[in-house]
C-alpha cells in the first residue's frame, strides 16, 4: 500500500517514516511544501498517486496558533480540506484540544457537544466538520498530548517527561492541577496503532491513552517511574481533555492507560 506522509520530518511523521517503513510504501511530502502552498501539495499527490494520505503536518503549538490565527487556519483547516477533496482516503490528526471549554472530569466520547475555547481547538473542530462533509470516509484522530525521549536523532518537542526531567536537573518548580484531566501518550504507541487506524471506517475517533488520574497525580507517578524529584506545586484550576476511546478500541486501536504505558516506555528506552 502506497502512503503519502505529510509532516514526515516532524514529531509524529518522522517516527512514521522509521517505524512503518517495512509495512508500507511510504512517500514523504517534501519538506516545507505543506506550510504554504496547497496547490503544490495537490500536484505531489497527483504525482505519487497514493492509496492513503496520512496527514501528520500541523501547527500544533496552541500559543502560536492563538497569536497567528490566519497561519493556523491555513495549516490546520485549508490544507487538510484540500487533501480530503482529492478523493483519496485521508487519515489526519485532530486533537484533544477540541474538548476545551466543556469542564467536568468524565472522559468525553466523540459525540460530546463541543465548544473549544482556543484557536487551535476551534480550527481542529472546523477541520473535522469540513473534511467529513467533503470526504465521509476520512479518519480523523483526536490525539492526546504525546511524548518521547531523545537518543535516536528524531525530532522532539516539549512534553511531560522531558519537562519533569529538566525541572529536576535545574531545580525548577512545576505546577499541576488536581482538577486537570487528560491522557498522555507515547508517540511510538500512537504510530504502532496507525495501521489499525487506517483501516477504520470514516469518522472521528479519540486516539491515545486514557488516564484515570488527574494531572497532579499523573506527574507524581511519572516522577516515581523516572526516579526524579522536582519540586511539584499543587494548583487548583479546572480543565478536562480526558477521552473515552471505546469507539477506536472496537476498531482494533488499543492503548494501555497513561501510567502503565509510560512504565513500558521507560523500560523499553532503557534497553534500546
Amino acid at each position: 500500500m502506497r502512503v503519502l506522509v505529510t509532516g514526515a520530518g516532524g514529531f509524529v511523521g518522522s517516527r512514521v517514516m522509521r517505524m512503518l517503513a517495512g509495512q508500507y510504501e511510504l512517500h514523504p511530502l517534501p519538506k516545507g511544501m505543506a506550510a504554504g502552498n496547497p496547490d503544490a501539495v495537490l500536484r505531489e499527490v497527483a504525482r505519487v498517486q497514493p492509496d492513503i494520505i496520512l496527514h501528520t503536518a500541523a501547527i500544533s503549538d496552541t500559543g502560536y496558533c492563538q497569536q497567528h490565527p490566519e497561519e493556523s487556519y491555513r495549516s490546520n483547516v485549508i490544507l487538510p480540506l484540500a487533501l480530503a477533496k482529492t478523493g483519496i482516503k485521508l487519515v489526519a490528526f485532530s486533537s484533544d484540544q477540541v474538548y476545551t471549554g466543556l469542564g467536568g472530569s468524565t472522559p468525553f466520547a466523540e459525540d460530546a457537544p463541543l465548544q473549544p475555547t482556543n484557536v487551535y481547538g476551534q480550527h481542529k473542530r472546523e477541520m473535522e466538520q469540513r473534511v467529513l462533509d467533503a470526504a465521509p470516509n476520512a479518519v480523523l484522530l483526536r490525539a492526546t498530548w504525546m511524548y518521547d525521549f531523545a537518543g535516536d536523532g528524531l525530532p522532539l518537542r516539549g512534553n511531560l517527561p522531558l519537562n519533569l526531567l529538566r525541572a529536576a536537573q535545574a531545580g525548577e518548580k512545576l505546577g499541576f492541577s488536581a482538577r486537570d484531566f487528560r491522557g498522555i501518550t507515547w508517540v511510538r504507541d500512537a504510530v504502532q496503532n496507525l495501521p489499525a487506524a487506517m483501516q477504520l471506517p470514516g469518522g472521528v475517533y479519540n486516539f491515545g491513552c486514557e488516564n484515570p488520574l488527574d494531572m497532579w497525580q499523573t506527574a507524581q507517578e511519572f516522577c516515581k517511574i523516572l526516579n526524579v524529584a522536582p519540586k511539584l506545586i499543587r494548583q487548583d484550576w479546572q480543565r478536562c481533555l480526558a477521552m473515552d476511546t471505546a469507539k477506536a478500541q472496537r476498531g482494533g486501536v488499543v492503548f494501555a492507560d497513561t501510567v502503565q504505558a509510560f512504565r513500558q516506555c521507560v523500560e523499553q528506552c532503557r534497553h534500546r
